[in-house]
């Protein structure tokens, strides 16, 4: 157990991460060089299209140093705020973290949360500059922004450059010398815990593992404590670039497990491991529960397509345990999933691999976030959708989810951003100057009004330069109110929507404006209005494809084309009781894209 090592990277979003990890893997040789690729750690399409990693990746290396053979596990985490619950369960599973920045861009955000994540489960923290070859590189700068935020002597920073190998050597020195070897007793009782799952069309679900105390082997009986499960052990292994079987694994160690497990409600992430006959086990505290920020409708474009929806989510669930869901209906979509994301980003991937990985085309309602409505029962209930949202009359008062973000920026940008929170109902709580020109912001700011957009404006604004962070605070009083959207006078509750009563009408405005743009012309007029409860507070009429009737009539009475055009109005009036409107897919994304 001495020679081993579990740590993981971590770092603001495009600060390097994957390109160290994957010099690490090249130095260690754990890949042939002919498999060498760059982002070799990220594997779905996703991730190498956007630069981004989504999901944290484990893999165990083995180096020689002093002429000892030690063992690296090492767990490359994302970088984006919305993913910040993958960095939670691979901190849970490591002594130690390369704290990686950027030498050109200086500490953001996202760097010093995860810091946070490390520091508050104990890490042995190593500082590493990331990018001194770049010609912007401010070493010296970036350098005493690190020792200000972790107390470090400047000699413990390593200065690296990822992309061509520079300083790696050191580093995996530095990871043996200062990251303690795990804890644990390999003679003890199994306890063992779950980090990751995967699911494997061909052998059931894949559970990874953290052992902390006894060991596990192959044909061994287990059970997962929070479940109650049983399982035989068929197949267990280190996670090498391929997974390598063997015939058992000890205290300190990572790997897989493969049992047969079929479905993906057995297996929890975070659960614990232990063997069938220890009935008194400790369960390991790992990472809290995850809080899902944004709430949306998810359903399939084919109603007949409900159950492989439900199919699909679970086996979605496996890999990302951030994603929560659970049946919901519809009057205009029928059967479908209310699901909780962590953030917009976060919805869009879980959409696209929806689409990519199981072939599914879902159609997705307005996001929404939780509110609290203490009714004049005195009853107090949570709402996510605006579906559920009781009767004005029936509404004593509504609290919204409050968060105190956190923006750091380049000095220039201060006025366009501050200017965006305050339009976002926000106020600010705090200015401090990092450095001459870069400035930490601090709000406190409705969640509701950063789920559309936000993040997307605040980058145009700071071209790219402000990086955002954010966590709940609390729940706060404000007059917040339904709108509904009306087409022909039949409410379309896929796009009904909770907004704050100052910015109704400008909202149900524009949104009707779009819907005119995008809703298909019928032989009938369609009218879209926007209400708030019995009052209308904006309409537009998409106009009726009309046939010229009178083409025939040459010469002759005016009676006679008067006749025809009176027909025609009558039929078109019928039509329009009895016409559906079928919505297209666009007009419900419309409502992400209003400001455009």
């Amino acid at each position: 157990m001495k020679n081993i090592r579990n740590f993981c990277i971590i770092a603001h979003i495009d600060h390097g991460k994957s390109t160290l990890a994957d010099r690490l893997l090249e130095f260690t040789r754990t890949v042939d060089k002919r498999d060498m690729t760059n982002q070799l750690l990220d594997d779905m399409d996703l991730e190498r299209e956007r630069g981004i990693t989504i999901k944290s990746h484990a893999i165990q290396m083995n180096h020689s140093y002093n002429s000892e053979h030690y063992i690296l596990n090492l767990i490359d985490t994302p970088g984006h705020v919305d993913f910040s619950y993958e960095v939670s369960r691979s901190i849970a599973s490591c002594e130690g973290a390369i704290l990686v920045v950027d030498a050109s861009q200086g500490i953001q955000a996202q760097t010093i949360s995860n810091l946070y994540l490390a520091l508050e489960q104990g890490l042995e923290v190593i500082p590493v500059l990331n990018k001194i070859d770049l010609p912007g590189a401010m070493i010296e700068e970036v350098s005493d922004q690190i020792v200000d935020l972790i107390g470090c002597n400047v000699d413990d920073i390593l200065e690296v450059s990822a992309k061509d190998g520079i300083g790696i050597d050191l580093l995996l020195e530095t990871i043996i010398n200062k990251i303690p070897s795990p804890k644990g007793d390999s003679s003890g009782d199994l306890q063992a815990m779950i980090f990751d799952s995967v699911f494997n069309s061909f052998r059931g679900i894949e559970v990874l593992f953290r052992v902390f105390n006894g060991k596990i082997r192959k044909g061994d009986k287990v059970k997962f404590v929070n479940t109650g499960k049983e399982y035989d052990v068929d197949e267990i292994g280190i996670l090498k670039f391929d997974k390598a079987s063997c015939e058992e694994i000890s205290a300190g160690n990572v790997g897989y497990l493969i049992s047969g497990i079929k479905n993906a409600k057995e297996v929890k992430v975070g659960d614990t491991i232990t063997h069938t006959q220890n009935n008194d086990i400790e369960v390991i505290k790992g990472f809290e529960d995850v809080k899902p920020m944004v709430f949306a409708g998810i359903y399939p474009v084919d109603s007949s397509e409900y159950e492989d929806l439900r199919n699909s989510l679970e086996k979605l669930q496996l890999n990302d345990a951030s994603l929560v869901w659970e049946p919901e209906t519809s009057a205009a979509l029928g059967f479908g999933f209310r699901c909780g994301f962590l953030g917009m980003l976060h919805m869009d991937i879980i959409q696209e691999r929806l689409d990519r990985e199981f072939d599914m085309s879902v159609i997705t309602t307005v996001p929404s976030v939780e509110f609290l409505c203490h009714k004049t029962n005195k009853d107090v209930i949570s709402i996510y959708a605006p579906s559920e949202m009781p009767e004005p009359n029936e509404i004593r008062r509504i609290e919204e989810p409050m968060i105190s973000a956190q923006i750091i920026t380049k000095s220039e940008y201060i006025g366009g951003i501050i200017k965006l929170c305050i339009d976002r109902r926000g106020s600010l709580i705090n200015q401090i100057y990092l450095s001459k020109d870069r400035v930490e912001l601090s709000f406190v700011l409705p969640l509701a009004e950063i789920v559309f957009d936000f993040y997307d404006k605040l980058k145009s604004i700071s071209r790219g330069y402000a990086s955002l962070d954010y966590e709940f605070s609390d729940f706060k009083q404000s007059k917040m109110s339904k709108l509904d959207i009306m087409l022909n006078g039949e409410r379309v509750d896929a796009l009904s929507a909770i907004v704050h009563r100052e910015k109704a009408y400008i909202w149900g405005k524009k949104l009707c404006e779009k819907l005119k743009e995008l809703l298909p012309r019928q032989m009938f007029e369609i009218a879209i209005q926007a209400s708030i409860g019995t009052k209308i507070i904006a309409r537009e009429t998409v106009r009726a494809l009309r046939k010229n009737v009178t083409a025939r009539c040459y010469g002759g009475d005016i009676t006679r084309k008067r006749k025809l055009l009176e027909k025609q109005k009558k039929g078109k009036k019928k039509m329009r009781q009895v016409g559906n409107v079928e919505i297209p897919q666009s007009a419900f994304l419309a409502v992400l894209k209003i400001d455009e």
